[in-house]
């Protein structure tokens, strides 16, 4: 985890497949203010291409860090409007 932004939110979806990680991620930032960071859960090792495709074709997000740690894979994403 980075120090180097604030957590607003964490979402679990672990256990969870292709596509719900990207689906739920939307849908939590969705629910989320500007500026806040919303931090994925993952076992999906897919999710790590899934969610960095959607950020970078998805206006209003920016994906900050990924990370895997153990079979648990970590998304931090930020609603940027």
């Amino acid at each position: 985890m980075s120090d180097a932004f604030d957590i607003t939110e964490t979402l679990d979806v672990k256990g969870e497949s292709c596509p719900m990680p990207v689906v739920k991620t939307k849908q939590a930032v969705d629910g989320v203010g500007v500026g806040d960071v919303l931090e994925v859960l993952a076992t999906d090792s897919g999710s790590m291409s899934d969610i960095e495709g959607w950020a970078s074709g998805t206006d209003g997000v920016e994906l900050l860090e990924q990370a895997e740690e153990g079979d648990v894979y970590r998304h931090y994403v930020r609603r940027t409007e």
